[in-house]
């Protein structure tokens, strides 16, 4: 018999200046207590005000101990992996810290998935023979999007296959996740908008996701509710502590959410990245109305509980309602872009259409996609 599973473990410190509970690390309930951690983070970041704070945070909690690796891609790579295990392991670090966006996050579990096996290629792990502890490992998110922070899986982009894979397991789980809204100030406004839409879309798709999980739905309203209340603020002033900070929480909250899955907006938007380097949360915010108009053709109330978390009046067809709000939405807040923007050649949608029936994110869409049906998606967002 199959069972519902359902589990929120994840700790979490969340507040202005709660990069100081980095702190807990070296105390023994963080698994084992950590001295000499290594930092994991893409080149973009070190530049920043937010790595100048945490920076000092380290070297505050660990003076001249700790290490840090900054060759994350923007769609993490295995080989970032390889690299950054390389310096883990040449400077006998004991734990892992996950800081930036959603890809240094990404590249810092695909490292733990590295330290668990050293020696076997990413692809060819047996993911359910990992311990369910490997390392402690930390997640300090930069930007409030794809809510890594709180999940078990990473993305990382395997050049032998051409596309990104999910690895899932409950080591990749952080042991801490820290949210401070005081690191995401810096973030421009057009990333705080797509790296917020991308929040939108977990939410969004979670919730229509057709996986019974009473928790994550109501989780996936609420998170819908606070990207549409304090994304706009958080894109028009960067300095606003409380809408940062609720992004933040807002992120998480959709990640917690897609436990139950997601659907074909993202196998829509993964090749988008892997073959035009579009930034996924832009790339979800390109095809998303597409999406929803689609599932609520062959649904017309599936969408009823998300309008009314968005303020939208009760209608007799609320996804053409949210697909239209999200259209509006979008433009609000500075992405005005459609996908002919991003793919310039209609003829490359046919393939980016094959690569999106190999995602396995479509397979809990709520409506069943075939190869032509991502394609005419493809189509209405170009």
């Amino acid at each position: 018999m199959e069972f519902a599973r359902f589990r929120f473990p994840t700790q979490i410190r969340f507040g202005a200046g709660a990069r100081q509970a980095l702190r807990e690390l070296t105390e023994a309930g963080s698994g084992s207590a950590v001295h000499r951690p290594l930092v994991v983070t893409d080149a973009g970041l070190t530049a920043t005000d937010a790595y100048a704070l945490m920076r000092a945070t380290l070297d505050d909690v660990w003076p001249g101990a700790w290490r840090h690796f900054d060759g994350v891609h923007p769609n993490p790579r295995a080989e970032d992996a390889d690299a950054a295990y390389r310096v883990y392991a040449d400077a006998g670090c004991d734990a892992v810290i996950g800081l930036g966006g959603g890809s240094a996050i990404d590249g810092a579990k695909a490292l733990v998935l590295r330290i668990a096996a050293p020696t076997v290629p990413l692809t060819e792990i047996d993911l359910a023979t990992l311990p369910t502890h490997v390392v402690p490992l930390c997640a300090v998110p930069t930007t409030a999007g794809t809510g890594s922070e709180v999940g078990q899986s990473t993305v990382v982009t395997v050049a032998a296959l051409g596309r990104k894979m999910v690895f899932g397991a409950p080591a990749l789980l952080p042991t801490l996740a820290i949210l401070d809204p005081e690191l995401t100030v810096g973030l421009p406004p057009h990333l705080t908008a797509a790296t917020g839409m991308d929040a939108m879309t977990h939410a969004i798709e979670s919730y229509v996701c057709p996986v019974f999980h009473p928790m994550c739905d109501g989780i996936a309203l609420e998170a819908v509710y606070r990207v549409q209340q304090f994304l706009p603020r958080a894109v028009a002033n960067g300095r606003d502590l409380e809408a940062r900070g609720e992004m933040l929480v807002a992120a998480s909250m959709g990640a917690v959410a897609f436990q139950k899955d997601l659907g074909a907006a993202h196998s829509l938007a993964h090749p988008l990245s892997t073959e035009f380097g579009v930034h996924h949360g832009l790339a979800n915010a390109l095809v998303l109305p597409a999406v929803v108009r689609f599932n609520a053709a062959t649904e017309p109330q599936l969408y009823a509980r998300v309008a009314s978390a968005l303020g939208l009046p009760p209608s007799d067809a609320p996804g053409t309602a949210v697909a239209d709000y999200l259209d509006a939405f979008t433009r609000t807040i500075g992405i005005g872009q459609r996908l002919r923007d991003v793919v310039p050649e209609a003829a490359s949608l046919v393939d980016l259409a094959n690569k999106a029936f190999e995602d396995e994110c479509h397979r809990t869409n709520p409506r069943t996609c075939t190869q032509e049906d991502l394609l005419a998606l493809y189509q209405e967002a170009w």
